[in-house]
This record gives C-alpha cells, structure tokens and sequence, in this order.
C-alpha cells in the first residue's frame, strides 16, 4: 500500500493537520492554562495575595478535569464541541477538545514552574513595594522562565499524543490514518509509518523546545 503515491499525500497531509491541531490547541490551552496556574500561585496560602476560598475551587476543578482520560472527556463535551464549532468531529472539533483537556494540564505546569521561584527573591520584590502584578511579571514569570519554557515542551508532547488518540471517534491528522487506514484495513506498514512520523514530529517539537529553555536560562 505504501508504493501508492495518494498514501503519501495522504500521510503528510496528516502530518501537517496533526502539527496544526496541536500547535493552535497549546497556544489556547496556554491562554487559560497560564492565567489559571498564576491565580493558583498567587491565592495560595503561602502566595503573595492569598484567597484561599478560590484556590481551593480552582484547584477542586482543576484536579476533577486532570482525572478524566481524554477519550471519555472528548465524547463527554460533544454537545460542548457542538455549540463552539458546529461540528463533533474534524480538526476544529478535535482543537476544543485538546484545549479543555490540556488546560487544566499546563495550569499545573504554570504552578509547578512559579513555586520553583525563591522565595528571597519574592521577598525582597515585595520589601521594594512592588505591586502583585509586578511581582507576576518581572518576579515570578522572569525567574521561572526557563522552567515554563521546558514546561511548555512537555505540553505540546502531551497535546501531540492526545490529538493522536482523537482519531478513534472521528478526529484528524496521523491518528486517524494510524487508526482508519492502518489497524482496521489490516495495514501494518501504513500504521507503523504514521507512528513513525509521531515519533519524529516529537523529536523535533522536544528538542525546539529545550534549545528555547537553554537560551533563556540565565544560570548557563
């Protein structure tokens, strides 16, 4: 099957619909994931501004949509999907998914990265009369910078793996052609390429990520 030219098309063009899905998927899981793991830091009991009614209800949704495996996640918000893009399947469909799911994800890597800040640091920000949202900007996501960066390489992994897994209920990209024209056609060699392909597009999507982190790190 794999010396048919249309196969080809077929799987790059997967491979670039997976790209796609997954890079705008992390740019908008990172617009809520970011915003929501600095709440968290901040309105900790040992934050700058604690608010621990919130923390504690942020954290309680947060921890609820983490356990919920992706798959049953992706059928559990159709009619969700449905009302945002008009659809419950393809590329877009597949996006709404990614997001809900990877948000509360990367919110986690936003906290754990912040925490890893020394405290002296905060410390003397706040001793100086900085605001909340100065320490936020020139304290906490400065200092934590490469940290966030490394994390932000993880998540673009994970989201790449779960776009993966969408092509069972009727997502797009290499998963789908793993799945529909690979495992059900009884078509080995077209599945193990796909995988190969993932692998690859990991690889590389890691190691931009890793190069960014090096380059930001202030201690190299």
């Amino acid at each position: 099957m794999l010396a048919n030219p249309e196969v080809w098309t077929m799987i790059f063009k997967g491979s670039w619909a997976t790209i796609y899905m997954t890079l705008i998927s992390t740019v908008l899981a990172y617009v809520i994931g970011l915003p929501l793991g600095i709440i968290l830091v901040v309105t900790d009991k040992k934050g700058i501004h604690p608010i621990r009614p919130l923390n504690l209800i942020l954290n309680i949704i947060v921890n609820i949509m983490r356990s919920i495996p992706f798959l049953i996640l992706m059928i559990a918000i159709i009619p969700f999907t449905r009302a945002v893009v008009g659809s419950a399947i393809g590329e877009k469909a597949t996006i709404v998914a990614l997001v809900v799911s990877a948000a509360p994800f990367i919110a986690r890597m936003v906290e754990s990265s912040l925490k890893e800040v020394d405290a002296g640091v905060i410390e003397a920000a706040q001793s100086m009369g900085a605001s909340t949202m100065q320490i936020i900007s020139r304290v906490f996501l400065s200092e934590a910078l490469p940290s966030l960066i490394n994390g932000a390489a993880i998540s673009i992994t994970t989201i790449l793996g779960y776009s993966a897994m969408a092509g069972i209920v009727g997502g797009t990209g290499l998963g789908a052609i793993a799945i529909n024209y690979g495992y059900h056609r009884y078509k080995g060699d077209v599945m193990w390429v796909c995988v190969a392909f993932l692998v690859i597009i990991v690889q590389v999507l890691q190691e931009i990520g890793m190069w960014f982190a090096r380059k930001s790190d202030k201690r190299i």
